[in-house]
């Protein structure tokens, strides 16, 4: 049987992209790491919790494991444009692509900021 490769566009296989991050049995140690696995997350669905573990807590608000793990959107791929990680700050820009009910395509378009803290990469916000 093929490997699958990872939802997030990077044309590795998941097991050697962002699955060992979303089965927490290892940390993102960039910031464009993170960001891809969170849209891993989200592709996939059913990783709430990985997705509150990589969120930080003062910006997380009143979202739960169980929101997060909702497959709401028909992801379709993700091109990161840029990234920028300085310090314990970093940023990453990127489309994400997804398909409406209506067969019609978007992009969501966005700047993720993040922080790092003792250690792990956390995602902030988005702009």
């Amino acid at each position: 049987m093929k490997p699958h490769l990872c939802p997030c566009c990077s044309e590795k296989t998941y097991d050697d992209c962002c699955g060992p991050y979303l089965s927490q049995k290892s940390n993102p140690k960039t910031v464009k790491q993170l960001m891809r696995s969170r849209y891993t997350a989200f592709a996939l669905g059913g990783h709430g919790d990985y997705l509150l573990q990589s969120w930080h807590p003062g910006t997380v608000g009143t979202v739960t494991c169980e929101s997060l793990s909702q497959k709401s959107i028909n992801w379709q791929g993700l091109t990161v444009l840029d990234f920028q990680q300085q310090g314990n700050e970093g940023t990453v820009s990127f489309d994400a692509h997804f398909l409406n009910e209506d067969g019609s395509t978007g992009v969501h378009q966005e700047n993720s900021r993040f922080l790092r803290e003792k250690g792990r990469w956390l995602y902030l916000d988005a702009k």
